[in-house]
């Protein structure tokens, strides 16, 4: 077959499970995202030579537990209760969590971005290794399911409009890169992108924020400037921290000597080859919320 085409079947078939799942229901995006992050684990494990058994099923138990515990409480309690025959009390400070882990995350991200510039580093410590599994994996794929939730109920728009802009970034980043590209951005860990695709991806990506707040997020006539401010906000964080994302992965491909995360999508690599920046761009679109919804 065809690379061109094999690339576009399977780029429509990863798009048309993202969407799809998204829009049935809440419980279909989270068993999705919980496959991809069991996958992007298994892809990571391999590309820092770290064990993948034990590893898998923390991953697994991690994402599950939060996700219980931050959307499905009084069903969880209901289950226990009825298969311990006692009274079971989830009593679990949500923010409290939800602070935690996003520190935890920050934390591991700035890591990673240290990571990034520093030259010297040649490999990882076994130590960082698994950190950057919780913090750079497990966590990330949990804030993409809570930023889904805005600052009330599950609202589909949401992660929708985070993909489109992240799609639009990594889109015109290509295309003018590939047209007026000349100055290299990060050469040493990625050959081929350029300043001047950089700022073209943003800008797009910024465009593509306004649209969404005027055309999908808040229709006319309930079109508001905030809604304007806000998506701009996260359009110009997706684009800037979405490029960045997509760098510390290739830092990672560069230290392990491979081209791919991984081969589950033909022409495209691994789970984590399509998800590096949505990951990356995640925890700081759910901190933006919170400082929203802190100064609201």
């Amino acid at each position: 077959m065809n690379e061109t085409l094999k690339r576009a079947l399977s780029g429509a078939v990863y798009i048309s499970l993202l969407i799809a799942s998204i829009l049935y229901s809440t419980e279909s995006f989270i068993l999705l995202f919980g496959v991809f992050v069991v996958i992007a684990a298994y892809e990571f494990c391999a590309l820092v030579q770290i064990s993948k058994t034990i590893p898998l099923i923390f991953v697994f138990l991690i994402y599950s537990v939060v996700t219980l515990l931050s959307y499905y409480r009084s069903e969880s309690e209901l289950y226990l209760n009825e298969f311990f025959g006692i009274d079971v009390r989830l009593d679990v400070d949500i923010p409290l969590l939800n602070s935690i882990l996003l520190l935890i995350t920050l934390f591991v991200s700035i890591k990673c971005m240290v990571l990034l510039f520093d030259d010297k580093v040649q490999s990882i410590t076994k130590v960082s290794k698994y950190l950057y599994l919780l913090g750079y994996i497990v966590l990330p794929f949990i804030f993409i399911t809570k930023i889904s939730f805005g600052i009330n109920n599950y609202n589909p728009k949401i992660i929708i409009g985070l993909f489109i802009i992240i799609w639009t970034n990594d889109t015109f980043a290509y295309i003018v890169g590939k047209s007026i590209g000349k100055n290299k951005l990060f050469e040493r860990i990625s050959p081929k992108k350029t300043i001047e695709g950089f700022v073209g991806g943003v800008v797009f990506a910024v465009f593509a924020g306004y649209l969404i707040s005027k055309l999908y997020i808040r229709p006319n006539p309930n079109f508001s400037e905030k809604s304007i401010l806000i998506w701009t906000i996260i359009a110009l964080l997706a684009g800037v921290f979405g490029t960045i994302g997509d760098l510390i992965e290739s830092k990672f491909k560069r230290i392990a000597g491979v081209k791919d995360s991984g081969k589950i999508m033909p022409g495209h690599g691994g789970i984590l080859d399509r998800l590096d920046s949505v990951i990356f761009v995640a925890p700081i679109v759910f901190l933006f919320y919170q400082i929203l919804n802190y100064v609201s």
